[in-house]
């Protein structure tokens, strides 16, 4: 699996990040980070407030990756920021998702894929990406399917994540690990649901069509 750009981005994070915001927000974020260190149990306000204290400025790939905000970027270094491992750092991310509204959920989830967590939570964290499955909600279900995910998930539960990504319409180019991890199983499943959508005179999405072309279903399941 090739790096995911997290991976690339992080070892620069609190640098970078702290180099792009205002004086006022990054003094907050770095004293955040310290107050963290020295007692996790103060990242429950500080995680609340980040985006107020940070704002919701949109990263263009230099000071974090594409698509994040800064209060993605500043929630996930408080999350690092924690001197946990283990179960304790999978009960801190678990009590910050289910107290969170959307925006703090997706950092939860997009934190989990970073190295330093991935590897200090192992897979005590999966319940959360199993939750945002359940979910309807894009922006959750993206973000579950990060390294992490895809890392954890088991077969069964991975392949109904990219299907529910084609009904919902989320790109597959943003599923982690998909070449990796797919199998006969989900090409047919894939195909399937070509065939329903050409069946009823619905035009079938471009990367599904990419996909069977990469990964073609079992003589069976075309005939």
């Amino acid at each position: 699996m090739n790096p995911p750009r997290e991976a690339a981005w992080w070892p620069r994070t609190a640098r970078e990040l702290e180099a792009s915001l205002p004086d006022p927000a990054a003094a907050w974020l770095a004293g955040a980070r310290a107050a963290v260190c020295e007692d996790p149990a103060a990242v429950d306000g500080l995680f609340a407030v980040a985006a107020r204290r940070c704002g919701r400025t949109a990263l263009d790939g230099r000071a974090g990756p594409a698509g994040w905000g800064t209060d993605d970027a500043a929630r996930v270094l408080l999350l690092a920021a924690l001197p946990l491992r283990g179960a304790e750092l999978a009960a801190a991310a678990t009590r910050l998702y289910r107290v969170a509204g959307a925006a703090e959920r997706r950092a939860v989830l997009r934190a989990l894929s970073l190295p330093e967590l991935s590897s200090a939570l192992a897979d005590t964290a999966l319940s959360l990406v199993e939750d945002a499955l359940r979910t309807n909600d894009p922006r959750l279900i993206r973000a579950a399917l990060g390294p992490y995910g895809a890392a954890h998930l088991d077969a069964h539960a991975f392949r109904q994540a990219v299907l529910k990504c084609v009904f919902v319409g989320i790109p597959l180019a943003g599923v982690s690990g998909l070449d990796e991890r797919a199998d006969g199983e989900l090409a047919r499943m894939m195909a399937d649901f070509a065939t329903e959508r050409r069946a009823a005179a619905r035009p079938v999405p471009p990367d599904v069509l990419a996909f069977l072309h990469s990964h073609p279903a079992p003589a069976e399941a075309t005939t």
